[in-house]
């Protein structure tokens, strides 16, 4: 879905500053968030406040939609990552972009079972106790989605977060797999180069 045919539709575009909170567990669904500019970062916090990134959305992705299709209470906190434009679509008009929208169905498919494979592949690297294997699935899943000779655009934080690792462990261990040659650098960040 372009974001531009929403607001060519009538959507309105909402301003969330940084750190704005934009839905927390326990609450009801009321819409899915089409984001046109900056980014949200999707987090589960422990009860010891430990923070657990469960995904990062960026400009022209949406999220919030599998709340809303089952109408469940939602289970993480989403958090505007940078100052960011969103459009919320409410239940009604979203599903009448499934059922009306040429294409969107089956881009909604696609967007859940990306994050479904990613959900599972971090269940299953969680179970590993190896933080090297543990960060460098990650990484490399992580790199797949970027063009040959660009850098991830990744903290260590935010992968210490992705892994349930301290970012101490994450700093050791990148340099850890750039001495064994099983990741590339340039000026600092991991860059991908095939």
């Amino acid at each position: 879905m372009d974001i531009q045919e929403l607001i060519d539709r009538g959507f309105a575009v909402k301003k969330y500053p940084k750190d704005k909170v934009i839905y927390e567990p326990g609450m009801l669904p009321r819409y899915v968030y089409f984001i046109r500019t900056g980014e949200v970062r999707m987090i589960t916090v422990s009860n010891d406040g430990k923070e657990f990134i469960q995904g990062i959305f960026k400009a022209g992705q949406y999220f919030g939609e599998p709340a809303l299709i089952v109408n469940r209470r939602y289970l993480a906190f989403t958090i505007a990552n940078k100052d960011a434009e969103i459009i919320p679509v409410n239940k009604q008009d979203f599903f009448n972009l499934i059922e009306n929208t040429p294409g969107f169905s089956s881009n909604l498919i696609k967007t859940l079972s990306n994050r479904l494979f990613y959900k599972s592949m971090m269940l299953e690297e969680l179970a590993n106790e190896k933080a090297e294997h543990r960060l460098l699935t990650i990484i490399n899943y992580l790199l797949a989605d970027i063009e040959i000779g660009e850098r991830l655009k990744v903290t260590r934080q935010e992968l210490a977060d992705m892994t349930g690792l301290r970012v101490e462990t994450v700093i050791r261990e990148i340099k850890l797999l750039r001495e064994k040659g099983s990741v590339n650098m340039d000026k600092g960040k991991i860059i991908r180069l095939s």
